[in-house]
């Protein structure tokens, strides 16, 4: 059974941190390409960032320079490094799996973050 569990979300300052993690059970770990994705109310799910097997990574314009996705896969773990947070980036946080060459791709239940004052 494939599981990925976010954890790190929560009510955070405009300015703040957070660190999301995203622990994967039930396949390869290595194999798979990582990525967080984002949706608030009323929009559409969208890419925020995204880490390959080969640890190549991706952001999203809105994030460059703020947010740094990493893996570890001895604990067969992503991250996303949260900073100089934004109301804006006010959504549910989804961790995705994906490998296309096999056709697999999964998805957390996700973590709220919310940045207010």
């Amino acid at each position: 059974q494939v599981q990925l569990v976010e954890s790190g979300g929560g009510l955070v300052q405009p300015g703040g941190s957070l660190r999301l993690s995203c622990a994967a059970s039930g396949i390869p770990f290595n194999i798979y390409a990582m990525g967080w994705y984002r949706q608030a109310p009323g929009k559409q799910r969208e890419l925020v960032a995204t880490i390959t097997s080969f640890l190549s990574t991706n952001y999203a314009d809105s994030v460059k320079g703020r947010f740094s996705i990493s893996r570890d896969n001895t604990k067969n773990t992503v991250y996303l490094q949260m900073n100089s947070l934004k109301p804006e980036d006010t959504a549910v946080y989804y961790c995705n799996a994906a490998q296309l060459r096999l056709g697999r791709e999964y998805w957390g239940q996700g973590t709220q973050v919310t940045v207010s004052s």
